[in-house]
């Protein structure tokens, strides 16, 4: 075995994962905080309050369709570059946005910046991680996302409610900022333009299409409750009177950086069954600790098991996608993953910002329990359907 191939941590993989690090780090601290200055600043209404992720979702999904096409083509340093200038751009748009549609129009340029770059990296990653460590390579490249999920609403909900707006925009186009420098010398570092072999285009519905479905609709019933927590955690906070409702965030990261490191290693030894089954479970738990949490102390247990269910469930599901391609279609399947990301989060708010006007925000996280409800029944009865079917095959060989 040529142990070099084998090396998991070299520098480029490094680099890569730090990039993606504060790429959704810049993403999240606006992401958790506009809602509420929509709401609070622009007097939005919640209609227009959901719009906000909603519509940056879309940009984003359509955004990757461009991306996931360009990187078959060898595009990615165009990717990266035009992708953080576009976003660059949208941050400083904030600033002068004196009205709920201005701040909307700027927020689906910064889900094309943002489609981009984030169809970019971890593309890039998988490409320089060993194959026999896909698994443990991209659960320790997805802590990158995760953990950017909770620090970042923590970061961006603190420069809000204490500095104030603006620093909270200074704060987000330096973390975007970053990325640049360690783009360049990353681009310089990857051999030959890390080009894709050319290939026909596949039809929706066959080839990769098909076996990348299943994985996208776990992923996007996944993704619904999280767009509960990224829209409406701050205003749900407001209404049960909770002084530090951004604390679920940081528990949520401490429960993140404690499940990535091992759910990647039982992915390659289990596989996904192993992480989707319980941590459905830890998600469903969570919401409902979440919804009747009335102090701060009530957010760390429901933070804790969100963050081990989420923590330990999309690592797996976009290794399971990354897997069920060949090497030239990654780009692909991480555009899918991340589109049906960005789609349950759209649909969420919309869906569960629509209950929250007609109840209130605590019975808004009990209905948003039905999302990981429906994911565990269909992927419980996909797995019973294919076990039954092996069975047969075998009885009848």
């Amino acid at each position: 075995m040529n142990h070099s191939s084998e090396r998991l941590w070299t520098t480029s993989f490094i680099t890569l994962t730090l990039c993606n690090l504060l790429l959704f780090i810049g993403l999240q601290m606006t992401l958790s905080t506009l809602p509420a200055y929509a709401e609070g600043t622009l007097h939005a209404s919640a209609v227009q309050v959901s719009l906000v992720t909603s519509l940056f979702a879309f940009s984003a999904i359509a955004s990757r369709l461009f991306s996931a096409r360009a990187m078959e083509k060898g595009g990615r340093n165009l990717l990266i570059f035009l992708g953080l200038a576009i976003a660059l751009c949208a941050v400083a748009g904030y600033y002068f946005a004196g009205s709920i549609f201005t701040l909307l129009l700027f927020r689906m340029l910064f889900g094309i910046g943002f489609g981009m770059a984030s169809t970019a990296f971890p593309t890039m990653a998988s490409d320089v991680i060993p194959i026999r460590r896909m698994g443990e390579g991209m659960g320790y490249f997805g802590l990158s996302t995760s953990l950017a999920m909770s620090a970042g609403p923590l970061i961006g909900l603190s420069l809000l409610q204490g500095p104030g707006f603006d620093s909270l925009l200074l704060g987000t186009a330096v973390v975007l900022a970053l990325i640049l420098p360690m783009g360049f010398r990353l681009v310089k570092s990857l051999p030959g333009g890390h080009k894709e072999p050319p290939a026909a285009p596949a039809a929706p519905g066959s080839g990769p299409y098909r076996r990348l479905l299943l994985p996208c609709l776990l992923n996007f019933l996944l993704s619904i409750s999280y767009g509960g927590l990224l829209g409406f955690l701050a205003l749900y906070g407001q209404e049960k009177h909770l002084q530090h409702i951004a604390y679920f965030f940081l528990f949520n990261a401490v429960a993140i950086v404690v499940i990535r490191p091992l759910s990647g290693r039982i992915y390659d030894r289990f596989g996904a069954a192993a992480l989707l089954i319980p941590g459905s479970l830890f998600i469903i738990a969570g919401l409902l600790l979440l919804s009747f949490a009335s102090t701060t102390a009530g957010l760390f247990p429901a933070a804790l098991c969100y963050g081990f269910g989420f923590g330990s469930m999309q690592p797996a599901l976009q290794t399971w996608m990354i897997q069920s391609v060949e090497p030239r279609q990654r780009g692909l399947a991480n555009g899918m993953f991340l589109n049906s990301l960005d789609l349950g989060v759209a649909i969420g708010s919309m869906l569960l910002g629509a209950v929250a006007m007609f109840t209130s925000y605590a019975v808004m996280y009990r209905y948003s329990v039905l999302a990981p409800v429906l994911l565990l029944a269909v992927y419980l009865i996909v797995l019973v359907t294919r076990q039954n079917s092996k069975r047969k095959a075998a009885l009848q060989g």
